[in-house]
């Protein structure tokens, strides 16, 4: 069976069936949240309808497993390019909703497929900091790596809030390099939503920053608030404040 093409929606009536993805939605996906002990907070934050950027940190491969896994709604994951160069991985990811990006550069393609899903009324999933952070690398006092602009500047093209996610516990699960998993508890808390109306001031450049920021902000206020439900400390720095 061909694979349906990129950027094709989950849902409506010329939507594919998805039986694959839809099957291990309800049968493996639960067996690998229960192998993590995985908790979710504020999942009610999540939007029922429409669509958004669900937007978190990265710190190892197996983020956007458990998120998908996790999230009510059936969404879309952007991955990079290279990954549908594997036979078997590229052949899931595209029955998984998911669609490729080429970074280091503004990728038109990928920009336009997100940007049509989103005013579809559904949900695209990005990592803002592009790829993942390794333990040993330089990060900001918020304990995140440096954020490109392309999430906040897909949410104000398509006017769609951005659902900032803390994840915790998956850089201990499956770290960069490891070779076999490891099972603790991993914890995923959900934000407040940023949304590109509330950045009106200044020229594009300025408002791009503004939101990105802000947009990286609540994403640690999210995992600081995943780190304290299981008894770790947070990140010290503006990340531990509050959402305004």
């Amino acid at each position: 069976m061909s694979a349906p093409a990129f950027g094709t929606p989950a849902s409506g009536p010329d939507a594919p069936k998805w039986r694959l993805a839809r099957f291990l939605r309800v049968t493996v996906a639960k067996m690998l949240l229960a192998a993590y002990r995985t908790r979710v907070l504020d999942e009610q934050k999540v939007p029922a309808t429409g669509g958004f950027i669900l937007a978190g940190n990265h710190v190892s491969n197996l983020d956007p497993a458990l998120l998908w896994c996790t999230i009510p709604r059936e969404t879309h994951f952007v991955a990079k390019i290279e990954m549908f160069d594997s036979p078997i991985i590229g052949w899931g990811l595209q029955r998984f909703w998911a669609f490729p990006i080429k970074r280091g550069a503004a990728d038109r393609e990928a920009i336009q497929r997100a940007t049509a899903l989103l005013t579809y009324g559904e949900p695209v999933a990005m990592f803002p900091e592009g790829t993942r952070r390794r333990a040993d690398t330089v990060i900001g006092e918020d304990g995140l790596g440096e954020a490109h602009s392309g999430v906040a500047f897909i949410a104000m093209r398509a006017g769609v809030p951005v659902l900032p996610v803390g994840i915790v516990g998956t850089d201990e699960a499956l770290p960069p390099g490891a070779k076999l998993p490891r099972f603790p508890r991993v914890t995923i808390a959900y934000g407040d939503p940023v949304h590109p109306d509330d950045f009106s001031q200044g020229g594009k450049k300025e408002r791009l920053a503004a939101m990105t920021a802000e947009i990286m902000r609540r994403i640690a206020v999210a995992r600081d608030g995943a780190a304290a439900a299981e008894g770790r400390p947070a990140v010290a720095g503006n990340a531990s404040q509050e959402a305004k």
